[in-house]
């Protein structure tokens, strides 16, 4: 499973109550009411605890957040300092 999936599986398990409703990997989570701002901070920890990454305070940005689309490009940049950086 990829990471875009890996994300859409735990946003509608989590969110949408196991219904993918057609989102699009595309949509704005916040704007089509999927999470809100406690839904964003579970599903920080999610991508934490998932991809090992750290999300700082700098990253929490809707370019960074906002669609699942966005995240798994945020996840793979995360992964690619983390792994020049050797840890």
């Amino acid at each position: 499973m990829d990471r875009q999936q890996q994300i859409r599986a735990f946003i509608v398990e989590s969110f949408l109550l196991g219904q993918d409703n057609g989102l699009s990997n595309t949509d704005s989570l916040l704007e089509a009411g999927v999470i809100d701002s406690t839904g964003v901070m579970e599903l920080i920890g999610f991508l934490e605890k998932t991809f090992a990454i750290e999300v700082n305070d700098s990253d929490l940005v809707p370019a960074n957040l906002d669609t699942i689309q966005n995240m798994a490009t945020f996840v793979q940049r995360k992964l690619a300092v983390k792994q020049l950086a050797g840890t």
